[in-house]
């Protein structure tokens, strides 16, 4: 298997996904998650006390927090892709076929990190040889090409 390519698939041709298609996955699955975010923060309002923001309600930031992660999660257990991914051609890639719960919540808590990091951790594939960021390392996973 060449250095560049996934080590999880066995799939010769597979690409690695590259910065610019991660970007407009990211944009796109972050257009849904808005939509989500909303939704669940209005289910939420009955029980606001007058205090519920997110970054400073730490509870209600849990839950927006919560409902980011189960969309992620769902979709790449079900099918190994959001729907952003799907638009882009993109899908996640992982030695057990479909990621675990455990794989999933490291990949996601990772990337918060990496996003954090000034988005170093994104940026980490440009040099990595077989372009990963550092949640794919982390979570053992990867995001690769599917068209």
């Amino acid at each position: 298997m060449h250095d560049h390519q996934s080590n999880f698939s066995g799939d010769e041709k597979v690409r690695p996904c590259g910065l610019l298609r991660l970007f407009l996955v990211m944009i796109y699955d972050g257009v849904i998650l808005v939509g989500l975010l909303l939704i669940g923060a209005a289910l939420a309002s009955p029980f606001d006390s007058g205090n519920q923001r997110a970054l400073q309600d730490p509870v209600f930031s849990l839950y927006l927090l919560a409902i980011w992660f189960a969309y992620l999660a769902a979709c790449w257990r079900r099918s190994n892709m959001t729907l952003g991914m799907r638009a882009w051609g993109v899908r996640l890639d992982s030695a057990g076929g479909r990621p675990d719960w455990a794989q999933c919540l490291v990949r996601f808590g990772v990337s918060l990190v990496s996003a954090a990091c000034a988005g170093i951790g994104f940026a980490w594939l440009l040099v990595d040889h077989r372009k990963r960021t550092w949640h794919d390392i982390a979570s053992r996973t990867q995001l690769v090409r599917s068209s």
